[in-house]
């Protein structure tokens, strides 16, 4: 695929699927970006520009380098956790609380009419921009996956500047209403949008727990599921089927038995969302799917316990139980 073919690509996953999601993982820092000025309409356009130019760059590195710089799922929650953190810590900040005030060096709480806003000439919406690197949403791997496969630094520049062009529209109009928003809304009015963060950190937190296999396991099987979707093929090797869809995986939970060789056959049809990007947290393992078409992971011979599986944003969870 050449680069022109990689930039629509990306341009088309960014305008299509990762706008609203990526939105919503990264609207705190579009929100810092915006902070304390009535015309947010610059700072939000050089946001853009340092994410594009941010992007662009780790593109060109990813399709030089192949897989081999590509984070695991661990490194993944990682950095959707450190995304929940920055989320709570401007929710905070907007709810008029101190310390995240202090540390954000935003001077006195909300409401004070003697607070001067920040400069408008501050490196902070650049700065902002550029951290969106470390906050990446579901579809983002996506794209960083097809700058790997690329193998070249142009490819892999393209496909990532492609993305966030796409996402451009949404993050413009998103920056502009918040920066609007923010600059009529006083004292207590700023808590609906405080309150809204908190409630997208919560969600981000727990995105990042799953991806990192680092929740509870859970309970509850069904067992309709696995008796249709589980089985034995001729050579006594068992296969689990598990379907991605745009919605989820079905079936999400699953019975199997441990102590026999298994295959796990992932399979799609017209699927397009964040699903395609599959990972095994236990085995660090991610398989980038089809839009249809089966893709078969060797499990080896599982031991008794609770395999989990998640897409790659962590918003999709599910279990396979080997008894």
């Amino acid at each position: 695929m050449d680069a022109a073919a990689l930039l629509a690509a990306g341009a088309g996953a960014g305008l299509l699927a990762g706008a609203t999601s990526c939105a919503a993982v990264q609207l705190g820092l579009l929100a810092g970006a915006v902070r304390g000025t009535a015309r947010p309409l610059r700072p939000v356009a050089v946001f853009l520009a340092a994410k594009l130019a941010g992007h662009a760059a780790l593109g060109a590195v990813l399709g030089l380098a192949g897989s081999a710089v590509q984070p695991g799922p661990q490194v993944r929650g990682v950095l959707l956790a450190a995304a929940a953190a920055t989320l709570a810590l401007f929710a905070l900040d907007l709810l008029g609380f101190g310390p995240a005030r202090r540390l954000l060096r935003r001077g006195p709480a909300a409401g004070d009419a003697h607070c001067a806003p920040p400069p408008p000439r501050s490196r902070r919406p650049a700065l902002l921009g550029l951290a969106t690197l470390a906050v990446p949403c579901g579809l983002t791997l996506s794209a960083e996956l097809l700058a790997v496969t690329s193998r070249s630094p142009l490819g892999g520049a393209a496909v990532m500047a492609g993305f966030v062009a796409g996402t451009a529209p949404v993050f413009g109009l998103v920056g502009l209403t918040v920066g609007r928003t923010m600059a009529l809304l006083r004292g207590r009015l700023s808590a609906v949008l405080g309150v809204a963060l908190l409630a997208v950190s919560a969600w981000t937190l727990m995105s990042g727990l799953r991806l990192g296999g680092w929740l509870p396991a859970g309970g509850g099987t069904a067992a309709a599921d696995s008796a249709r979707f589980v089985r034995t093929d001729a050579a006594g090797t068992q296969i689990v089927t598990v379907w991605a869809l745009d919605e989820g995986y079905r079936p999400a939970l699953l019975d199997a038995r441990a102590g026999v060789p298994t295959v796990l056959e992932l399979r799609t049809r017209g699927t397009r969302g964040h699903t395609r990007a599959f990972t095994i947290p236990a085995r660090g393992e991610d398989v980038v799917l089809p839009v249809d078409g089966t893709i078969r992971v060797d499990l080896g011979t599982p031991r008794a316990g609770r395999l989990r599986f998640v897409c790659a944003s962590g918003h999709f969870p599910g279990a396979i139980t080997f008894r």
